[in-house]
Parts: structure tokens; sequence; C-alpha cells
């Protein structure tokens, strides 16, 4: 049997159309012996971070145990840490490393974005709604900071019924990045329904140009086993399969093959078939409806490598794909917008100061030694946080309103407990008075 991993998932975050959450999916993967599950919603990546931070959350087991071995290796290897045999406890060592690291779940951070079928700048009408289907994956940090420029700039720019890319934004952010053809949506699969083999050809030698080994064409199969389900799609996959089985061959492309996971179990289907009511406006009964075939749940790799057994290599193809796919953080510190300071000031810490001490005279006139021990306390604990800039923009906003007439609070929750928002007139209720704690904000 072929070892398999899902590469083409849609969650809860493929909004009214993926029915399966995070937390299933990861598990059913880490239950099923998988090394790893992509995360591909329509058009977002709203569910990556707590993709991210579930997967970690698994991974904290293997994540100690690796740590722990890193730091005995450095020991030995220094020799702070005797033994007696000292070369063969560091080979034990790295051997029990290298263990505890195939034991790690690999998140694959991806999208399925929409290609514009002309350009992202071409919104009229029919023949620019929606786009190409193109599953883009992150292979490492690289990938994930472009594929998120990719996806900004699909909503942002390139929005039309959906959130589309297209070729020339492609061609600027493609590092780091691997794509496959996607499903019957996609371009290639379009393009051969169509009979349109030269252009499904052009297709091919543009991203393999563009993207090289990381270019893959993609296989799906369908077979709809119950009367109320798609029954249509099975027969398009099985006219455009073999072409693009060939297709693969004279342009030395891998094939991988993959479900479009929309739900996590077979036993799912009827709730999602439910979901697709909602989400077209069509009651369940309608003879006319939008159907999915039902076989779009997380299949086991015993059930991929059943339907897939004549195609093995688009079985393999996909774990190699995982294990391209670095290990990297998608954490990071808060990000403000850079507050215009005027001139004299160098940093947000001493401006900070600068209007607090200035908001303090008008709160109080001079400054009692325990307001100000209670102030510079606030400063400090702000300036350690990291938070200056966000009173700073919060103080300018709440000034503007109150000088266009807006009606703002006099403070409440955590807030109304810091003098230095008071200060700045962000409150109005004096928290030394009231014997307010900053500490809870």
């Amino acid at each position: 049997m072929q070892d398999f991993v899902h590469l083409h998932v849609h969650s809860q975050y493929s909004i009214l159309d993926g029915q399966a959450s995070v937390k299933a999916l990861v598990d059913k993967a880490i239950d099923n012996g998988m090394k790893g599950i992509a995360l591909t919603d329509h058009g977002n990546m709203f569910g990556v971070k707590e993709f991210f931070n579930y997967v970690k959350k698994k991974n904290g087991g293997a994540n100690g145990e690796i740590k722990d071995l890193k730091k005995k290796i450095s020991q030995l290897e220094s020799g702070e840490l005797a033994c007696e045999d000292k070369e063969n406890e560091i080979n034990n060592c790295k051997e029990q490393l290298e263990a505890a690291k195939k034991k790690l779940f690999k998140p694959i951070i991806g999208c399925e974005m929409y290609v514009a079928k002309r350009s992202l700048d071409k919104k009229d009408g029919k023949q620019d709604q929606s786009g190409y289907h193109l599953i883009v994956l992150a292979k490492n940090e690289k990938g994930y900071h472009n594929l998120i420029k990719l996806v900004s700039k699909a909503w942002t720019d390139g929005y039309y019924y959906r959130p589309r890319t297209d070729r020339t934004e492609l061609e600027k952010y493609h590092e780091g990045l691997i794509v496959s053809s996607a499903c019957l949506g996609g371009e290639v699969p379009q393009k051969i329904r169509k009979q349109q083999i030269e252009e499904a050809e052009e297709a091919i030698r543009w991203y393999k140009n563009l993207f090289g080994d990381d270019f893959y064409l993609e296989l799906q199969r369908h077979k709809a086993t119950v009367a109320r389900a798609n029954h249509e799609a099975f027969a398009l996959q099985s006219m455009v399969n073999p072409e693009i089985i060939k297709l693969s061959q004279k342009y030395n492309v891998k094939l991988i093959c993959t479900n479009d996971v929309h739900f996590v179990d077979e036993e799912n289907a009827e709730a999602h078939d439910r979901l697709i009511c909602l989400s077209t406006g069509k009651d369940l009964d309608d003879p006319n409806r939008m159907l999915y075939s039902k076989q779009e749940w997380m299949k086991t790799k015993e059930e991929m490598n059943e339907i897939f057994s004549d195609v093995p290599e688009a079985l393999s193809n996909t774990v190699d794909i995982c294990d391209q796919v670095e290990f990297y953080t998608i954490d990071h510190g808060p990000i403000l917008p850079n507050f215009p300071k005027p001139a004299g000031f160098d940093n947000d810490d001493d401006y900070l100061k600068y209007l607090t001490y200035e908001g303090a005279k008008k709160r109080w006139g001079e400054m009692n030694e325990e307001q100000k021990e209670r102030v510079d306390f606030e400063l400090a604990t702000i300036k350690h946080m990291g938070f200056p800039g966000y009173f700073l923009i919060v103080q300018d906003f709440i000034a503007a309103a109150r000088g266009m007439g807006v009606s703002v609070g006099p403070g409440r929750g955590s807030a109304a407990g810091s003098a230095v928002a008071y200060c700045l007139g962000i409150t109005q209720l004096d928290p030394i008075k009231y014997d307010l704690l900053f500490e809870r904000f």
C-alpha cells in the first residue's frame, strides 16, 4: 500500500461549502497514520491560525522530546555531560532525535485560489466571473508570505463574485509555492472538457515554466453510490483523467490524486448536502438544485489506495510534497501602524510619556507621589508589552471622535483601570480615586 497525504481539503472556513472542523480533519489524519494534511479553503486563509495552533498542540510531545535530545547532544559534545562511551551515546541520541522528528505531524498551509480567465482588473460579466481553480500550497516561510500576498490582493483588487488572482500575480509571488491543477474547475480540466487540448497544453507549459517541478497535475474520482447525488462529475472525471495522465507523461509533470475533501466522514454527506441548500438558497426537495457526489469525505489511506491503485505514483507523490514542505512558524508579535510623531520625538515611548504627563497636568495639576508612581509604573508596563503605539493610536481616534461631537463612553472593562488612559483622555474615570486596578489590563 502506498502512503498518502490529503492536499486538497476544505474546512468550515470554506464558508457555506466546507462542513469539516479543522480539529476533526487533523485528528482523523493523525489517527490514520498520515504524515500531514493541507488546508486549502476556497479563496481564503481564514482557518490557517487555528490549523497551525492545533497541529502545534498535537506535536507538543514530540517537540518536547526533540528539544531534550538536542540539549543532551549539545551537553555531550561540549563535555558538560560526562559519559563513558561519548561517541556511542551521541549516535544513540541522534538516532532517537531522527525518530522523534518522524513523529511530527506536518500542517501544510494552502488555498484553493481562483485564477481570473483574463486578468484580475477585468470585471465584465460572465466571462470574468469566478475563475479557474488552482491549489496553491506554501512550501516554506517565503511561500507562506507570498501566498498571503496573493490571497490578500485577490480580495482587495481582484474580487468579482470571487476573490481572484491572475497569471501576472502568480509570476510576482511564485517563489516557495507548490501548485496543482485542482478539480474539474481548474484550467487544464476545463479546457480538456471543451476539447481544447492545445489550450490545455499551453496552460501546462506556462505553469511548468514558472513553477518547474513544483507544478503537479491533479486526479480526482468521485463515483456516486447513492441515487440523490451528482453522478455527472465522475463521468467528466473519467473523460478528463486519461488526458491528464497522457499530458503528464508528455510534459514530465508529476501526478497527484486528491479527494476534494468537504466533510470528515461518509455519514456527514447528508449534513453537507443540507449546508449546500443553505448556501444556494434551495429547498432540499428541489429537483434542479446543486448536488455533490457525496464522495467528498476525508478518505483514509486505504480508501484512496483502492480508488487509485492503477496510478500508485499519484498517491506517493502526495507524500513527496509533504516531505518537501518545511516546518516554520507563523507566530509573530502584534503588528501596529506606525504612529506619526512630531519633531523632537524619536520613538513611541517618549511621545507617549510626554502626552501622558501633559494630560496628567490637565487632570490633576501637579502630580503627587502616588499619582506619579502609578503613571510611571503603567508607562513602564506598556513599554515592556510593546504597546505604546497602540495607546497613541487609540487616544488619537478618541480625541478625534470627541472633537467631532461623537458620543464616546467614559470607559469600561480593564481599560478603565489605566491612569495612562485617563491622562490621555481615552477614559473619563480616575482609577486612582476609585481604586481601580491597572494589573487587569
